[in-house]
């Protein structure tokens, strides 16, 4: 069935994913559509702006808005990316607090219960990870969380391990107002190629250098030049905040940036499906979280503090 012959009993509508940083929903909107469209990292505040990624299931049409998790800001990056999560929220047809079952309720999921009978979206619950958490906990923490919000469902899943995804997914479709698609059916996400790119190995960056290096560096695709043999040549900056940094990423020998290299090339070229010759370099822009431009660059609004 293609785009151009839906009718008017398919579904189609928009969900947000919010929670707190490291809740799981990067995982789990990757498993919702059964392809790698958001990153997943270990490291906190990774998603930086909204990511959709999009599911079929039956007639149904889900757009799944991977939100950046909901902390208490510090940094004008952090202001800028809090107030995504929350526009996008607010933009949806659903919500869905993605609650990590193993931390409960703690101060992050405090404030976002605060915030959210100022949505106009009605709202489910999502308890992630409860691979993790013994069922008597899981019963309690669900009754304490309904509690403080009339949330229109609960849903306990594990993202990691797909307990529970399936159901979720169906269920979700079914709540999706009537209408059109608004993607071809063979779509996963909005995101153009040359981000998807920058985010994977924004991704091998984090997981090589975890403990090392900040979440404020960054990745941007320079040129991504399609070749006579059908493959393309992809060159990209890793932006770091100081010179001691860049010489964190490209490692003894060049040995880092040549490991983040390989790995994040094996990825992008199944994103693209082709052959990538990936061109990586490392430069230092002193200062870059206060640049009006790299927020415009990431679809991030800059926040006047």
């Amino acid at each position: 069935m293609s785009a151009g012959e839906q009718s008017t009993e398919t579904r189609c509508g928009f969900v947000a994913l919010i929670g707190a940083p490291n809740a799981g929903k990067s995982t789990l909107l990757n498993a919702l559509v059964g392809s790698k469209v958001s990153i997943v990292s270990r490291k906190v505040q990774t998603t930086r702006t909204l990511v959709r990624g999009i599911a079929i299931e039956g007639t149904a049409q889900t757009i799944f808005v991977d939100t950046p998790g909901i902390f208490m800001p510090r940094r004008r990056l952090d202001q800028a990316m809090v107030t995504s999560a929350w526009g996008g929220a607010g933009d949806a047809d659903l919500v869905g607090l993605l609650v990590d079952a193993s931390k409960g309720v703690d101060e992050a999921v405090e404030a976002i219960l605060s915030g959210l009978p100022k949505l106009k979206a009605s709202a489910i619950l999502v308890l992630n990870k409860i691979d993790t958490v013994e069922r008597s906990s899981l019963l309690k923490l669900t009754a304490d969380i309904n509690m403080r919000f009339a949330f229109r469902e609960t849903f306990m899943i594990s993202a990691l391990t797909g307990d529970g995804v399936a159901p979720l997914k169906a269920r979700l479709a079914a709540m999706m107002p009537e209408g059109p698609w608004l993607y071809p059916e063979d779509q996963v996400s909005d995101a153009p190629l040359r981000l998807l790119a920058a985010e994977i190995t924004r991704e091998k960056l984090f997981e090589r250098l975890h403990d090392e290096l900040p979440y404020q560096s960054t990745v941007e695709t320079d040129s991504w030049k399609e070749l006579p043999d059908g493959s393309s040549r992809i060159e990209q900056t890793i932006y770091v905040a100081r010179d001691g940094q860049k010489k964190i990423v490209i490692g003894d020998g060049g040995r880092t940036i040549k490991a983040i290299g390989q790995a994040a090339r094996k990825e992008i070229a199944e994103a693209a499906e082709q052959k990538v010759h990936l061109f990586l370099f490392v430069k230092v822009r002193p200062g870059w979280v206060d640049d009006p431009e790299r927020y415009r660059e990431m679809g991030l609004d800059f926040p006047r503090m």
